[in-house]
């Protein structure tokens, strides 16, 4: 019996070279490197969403790539030979596990180690490049132009988590003890003795000379009202959607700076689109949206940002993990599960 597989999102042409190694009489494998509007997404239109149905409806296993492909329920009970979901890191909230569940459909993961270097790389640079307007001067030397704006150093400055888990305790460690900032953090579950054993976790002390602690865990407020930089490292969930509001980003000061590489619906999007409009913080670093990929007349896409009295904003297109050995790894561990599942053995990295 041949097995039908799709592969969807792969943008860089990666996965190939994986699920060729199948056996051709075993398994017939399709390639979609386009991705579809989502199904749930209120813009979708009905037509839309049967296109998408009608790709994914004749395979049994589909291979995604993380949330770029989201699998609400409506679009689930859509896919009646749906047997197996093969999808990438160890949480994606773009998949409703409970419809899976119901229809016995096991969703696989993949670890992701090195995606967690080169996302933390990421998250660096992108704090260095809006805090010294890197995107607007590049442009503006191109233009023939020179020296155009001032920079903004972080030495020393306040460097606000909202989220100091995983990858949170990284970026604050290296910014903490390579540039001296201060770190204070805030999530619905953090409390001080959460901060102490992350600034343990990384090597660091409790407290520094003056007593004050290395990793401080603060109130929502102060966290927006006092931090220099403030960086977004939560995990999405039905909790934390639309958690970053415009309450809190209108207390953030004028010189103030908004990273976010975890996820777009983490913030209200309008709400941020408006304090940048209106230009009330000095900018922001994005390189996740509500909507990707972007479309082509989406606001972030315009050239006039940082001008009209509008914030600074450097956008990435969700390339934090873009690293070529991660996807290799990524479409590798697929494959594997994929295997094991046909041969009836217990899979390795399951997510439900």
């Amino acid at each position: 019996m041949v097995t039908r597989v799709a592969v969807l999102d792969d943008y860089h042409g990666v996965a190939p070279g994986h699920f060729a190694k199948l056996d051709p009489l075993s398994y017939v494998v399709k390639h979609f490197p386009e991705t579809l509007p989502p199904y749930g997404h209120p813009d979708t239109t009905q037509a839309k969403r049967d296109e998408l149905v009608e790709r994914l409806e004749p395979f049994e296993v589909i291979a995604t790539m993380r949330e770029r492909t989201p699998f609400p329920k409506d679009l689930i009970e859509r896919l009646p030979r749906l047997k197996l979901l093969l999808s990438c890191g160890r949480h994606n909230k773009a998949i409703d596990m409970e419809a899976c569940h119901s229809r016995g459909i096991p969703v696989t993961g993949t670890e992701d180690k090195l995606a967690i270097d080169t996302t933390l790389e990421h998250i660096v640079t992108l704090i260095l490049a809006a805090s010294h307007d890197i995107a607007q001067n590049d442009a503006a030397v191109k233009a023939g132009k020179w020296q155009t704006s001032f920079v903004t150093g972080v030495s020393h400055k306040t460097l606000g988590l909202v989220g100091l888990g995983r990858l949170g305790r990284l970026v604050a460690r290296i910014m903490s003890v390579a540039f001296g900032m201060k770190v204070i953090a805030w999530s619905p579950n953090l409390t001080q003795s959460i901060a102490d054993e992350q600034a343990k976790s990384q090597g660091l002390p409790v407290e520094g000379p003056d007593g004050e602690k290395t990793f401080k865990s603060v109130s929502r407020e102060e966290l927006f009202a006092t931090s220099d930089v403030v960086s977004i490292h939560i995990l999405l969930s039905d909790r934390t959607r639309g958690l970053i509001t415009a309450e809190d980003l209108s207390k953030m000061k004028p010189s103030s700076f908004f990273v976010n590489t975890s996820r777009g619906p983490l913030v209200v999007e309008e709400d941020l689109l408006g304090i940048l409009k209106a230009g009330k913080i000095r900018g922001a670093a994005l390189d996740v949206f509500n909507l990707e990929p972007l479309p082509a007349d989406s606001e972030w896409r315009n050239s006039d940002w940082g001008t009209n009295g509008k914030s600074q904003v450097v956008v990435t297109p969700h390339i934090a993990f873009m690293e070529e050995s991660v996807l290799n790894g990524f479409y590798e561990q697929q494959v594997e599960e994929l295997g094991r599942w046909s041969r009836g053995e217990a899979l390795k990295k399951p997510i439900y």
